[in-house]
């Protein structure tokens, strides 16, 4: 196995800290673990991807197991609380070969396969004043302007600081800059670069607000910047409205304006996506629209999560002047009598899409996904995820996905 993750830089001074505040505060070592917790998940993950077009390969196909272990302390009593927190990871092969690697699920290889078996440890260590907390370390985070993958094995993390402020009442300021990515099917950390962009940076900085103005209405700001590629200022608003008798209408839309930083070269990208969902009796029905404008993509970190509302199971619908629409239909079997069955699919197509060949670029992804949670008994929490996809694309790979998840999170204290 390849050796942890080493952030000896957090865990010392961290200690340090944590040591002076223990001894001078004679209830703080009941805070700090007492409200400390832990848990274990374990993923096993098949996943199979079928590539449809002439010329590819056949197929990626892997399976693997996946542990996670979570630990949380407390903060320290007084009027600044000091805390740790830990987060170790390991994934091991299953099956895998015949030239059948490459799914994302483990670390490659030398000879063009995937490693056996692989792990770290990461450490975040954690500060709070009143309802405002600063974290350095090691760091998932899902924001309109940075976002972690976890859609394999083991998620990906970012080394670096993030802060959150809630003085104000309704109002959540946050905060933070990362220094590196930890990708999904890795155990070393790298610099950040620029999905279908490309340059190479060692800093992302962000900074915004929440702001509730009503119970069902709430308001993101958001300022991102990965150094001398790309900055981008986020706006977006989600709105619930009661229609009485078990009925509602979400409205999500966003919008993202994307210009270069620095000298890297010139970028213009404004993103527009609004969602709408008209959810009764377990019933969802939403329907979607996205725009890409602009000489560019959508920037964001590679390897991370882009803030769209048609990224979906494997594509974003964010190349050059792309327009996307999205059909959705979820369904929650508890109005039935079955609690924990779930049902989801979802249609998207894309037009208008600039490509190196002549004539407009097209692709459609149709997704599938139904899960259960056990709900009760010896084995409950246990749960079963199906995902499946199809691609079709007249400029990129056409592709059919099946995903099959099963997941138990034990509670350790």
């Amino acid at each position: 196995m390849r050796q942890f993750t080493s952030l000896t830089w957090i865990y010392k001074p961290v200690g340090t800290l944590l040591g002076l505040s223990l001894a001078g505060a004679p209830s703080a070592h009941a805070d700090f673990i007492a409200d400390s917790k832990g848990s274990l998940e374990a993923r096993n993950y098949y996943f199979n991807r079928d590539f449809r077009q002439t010329g590819a390969r056949d197929k990626a196909e892997e399976w693997a197991q996946g542990f996670l272990l979570r630990l949380e302390s407390g903060y320290t009593a007084g009027t600044v609380g000091f805390g740790l927190d830990a987060l170790g990871m390991a994934g091991f092969k299953l099956d895998s070969g015949g030239g059948t690697a490459g799914t994302n699920l483990l670390p490659a290889d030398l000879s063009g396969g995937s490693q056996d078996r692989y792990g770290e440890l990461g450490l975040t260590a954690k500060v709070r004043v009143s309802n405002s907390t600063l974290k350095v370390g090691t760091l998932q985070i899902k924001d309109p302007v940075v976002s972690s993958n976890d859609t394999r094995l083991l998620p990906a993390t970012f080394k670096g600081g993030l802060a959150s402020v809630q003085e104000i009442d309704r109002l959540k300021l946050t905060g933070g800059q990362f220094t590196q990515i930890n990708v999904v099917d890795s155990t070393d950390y790298q610099d950040m670069s620029a999905n279908r962009i490309g340059g190479n940076s060692d800093k992302f900085q962000f900074a915004g607000a929440d702001y509730q103005f009503l119970p069902n209405l709430t308001a993101q700001y958001r300022y991102g910047k990965l150094q001398d590629i790309y900055q981008q200022n986020y706006l977006g608003f989600v709105h619930t409205l009661d229609l009485g008798a078990g009925q509602s209408l979400k409205s999500d839309v966003r919008y993202s304006r994307s210009t270069e930083d620095g000298n890297f070269r010139n970028l213009d990208n404004q993103a527009f996506g609004a969602l709408f969902t008209y959810g009764f009796a377990g019933h969802a029905l939403g329907l979607g629209y996205q725009r890409m404008s602009g000489d560019d993509p959508f920037p964001y970190i590679s390897r991370s999560d882009p803030y769209l509302v048609n990224f979906v199971q494997i594509g974003d619908f964010a190349n050059i002047d792309e327009r996307s629409w999205q059909a959705r239909y979820d369904y929650n079997f508890a109005s039935l009598g079955v609690p924990g069955l779930t049902f989801m699919t979802r249609y998207i197509s894309g037009d208008n899409v600039q490509r190196a060949a002549p004539g407009e670029g097209k692709e459609w992804e149709r997704n599938t996904d139904i899960a259960y949670v056990v709900q009760d008994g010896t084995l409950k929490g246990l749960g079963f995820k199906w995902r499946n996809a199809s691609v079709r694309s007249n400029f990129g790979n056409d592709l059919d996905e099946n995903r099959l998840i099963v997941s138990y999170t034990m509670t350790l204290w």
